[in-house]
């Protein structure tokens, strides 16, 4: 496949701790380890959407993006996902543009239609909906963000007199990506000019055919393909691969339990929802993640080892075609200074080897500080 890109890498940014702690503490934390990322010269910090329970609350992540930005006012800020049917697509377009407008670095906007039926339950959204409504937000946002007057009618959204969306543009590119989890949706993706953002969970084989997927789709459109194409990456870095093995075996059990139970998966509530069906298997065999001796296939598609071992995987997956890896040691569990060691080490033993421009582009923050509490 062309690797005509050359690799990017952010980070994940996201709120979770060792021990509880508040909710504003949680998010002090996430503040300084972006002004950390900043400092070491990652692209972006990616943030979560999650609602109503302790996996990952991030309730609102372009608020945040606004808050983050005035502290590290060049770094690029990134959402992994805004789930679109949850929002109001006028509302969720003046947001987006009015971040654009505050901002300095790129906006890189994952969009997806989200999983957890308890979140479409507490929002009054119907599942068997998701599709069609991610479908018509999107189109809204775009025609939205032109800064032209439009009209829109659609199944669930009409917009019968022509509306101009303010603040006006600003003249940067705001960067969408579609979250794909089946080779389906790589089409859907692919059809509505987004290019993939997946997760380095799925086998290669599956990658594999979520990337070929999209871009014979583009192809037959007759659209570029030559894009960036992220993959979100768990990352746990070791003097030796049993070191980081053994520290993947000791926090991502408590991940995987978090996540089981934000998405219900003992209940299985796809099983009922046509367009879900795939998550219904995805999900099946989530919580024996939650042991460590069923861990060892996951590291292996992750960044779990040394630097060497890390980075012979992203070698492998560029082949694929990926050219930006969002890296991510901020799972439930991990101390922060366990986490941003991770930032720190990637950064200085990874990331150069792929992007001879890496740390030499380190963002300014407007608190000095690069992770010191």
């Amino acid at each position: 496949m062309s690797q005509s890109k050359s690799i990017t890498f952010g980070f994940q940014a996201a709120p979770t701790s060792e021990n509880p702690v508040s909710d504003h503490e949680l998010y002090r934390e996430v503040v300084e380890d972006c002004k950390l990322g900043a400092s070491l010269g990652y692209e972006a910090a990616w943030l979560l959407e999650h609602h109503f329970s302790d996996y990952y609350p991030t309730p609102s992540p372009l608020v945040f993006m606004a808050h983050i930005a005035a502290q590290c006012p060049t770094l690029g800020l990134g959402t992994s996902v805004l789930v679109l049917p949850w929002y109001h697509p006028l509302r969720l377009a003046e947001e987006i543009a009015m971040v654009n407008a505050l901002t300095e670095g790129t906006l890189h906007l994952g969009i997806g239609r989200g999983t957890a039926k308890m979140e479409y339950d507490a929002y009054g959204v119907d599942m068997n909906e998701a599709r069609a409504r991610f479908t018509e937000i999107y189109q809204i946002v775009e025609k939205g963000l032109t800064g032209e007057p439009f009209t829109y009618q659609g199944v669930h959204h009409r917009i019968d007199r022509a509306i101009q969306v303010r603040p006006m543009p600003t003249g940067k590119a705001v960067d969408f990506y579609g979250a794909i989890g089946s080779p389906g949706s790589a089409s859907i993706m692919a059809e509505l000019g987004l290019p993939p953002l997946c997760l380095a969970q799925f086998p290669e084989h599956l990658l594999e055919r979520v990337i070929d997927t999209w871009r014979e789709t583009r192809v037959k459109l007759g659209q570029p393909t030559d894009v960036t194409i992220p993959l979100a990456v768990k990352l746990f870095m070791g003097d030796t691969d049993d070191q980081a093995r053994d520290l993947a075996r000791t926090y991502l059990p408590r991940n995987f339990a978090l996540q089981a139970k934000h998405y219900e998966v003992d209940a299985n509530p796809w099983k009922d929802i046509p367009e879900y069906e795939v998550f219904s298997r995805m999900f099946a065999n989530m919580k024996k993640m939650t042991d460590p001796a069923n861990l060892g296939p996951m590291m292996d598609l992750n960044f779990v080892g040394t630097a060497d071992t890390i980075g012979r995987r992203i070698e492998t997956l560029q082949a694929i075609g990926f050219n930006y890896f969002m890296v991510s040691s901020a799972t439930p569990g991990v101390p922060k200074e366990l986490r941003r060691e991770m930032y720190v080490r990637f950064a200085e033993e990874v990331a150069p080897r792929f992007d001879s421009g890496f740390g030499r582009r380190a963002a300014p923050t407007r608190i000095a500080a690069a992770g010191d509490d």
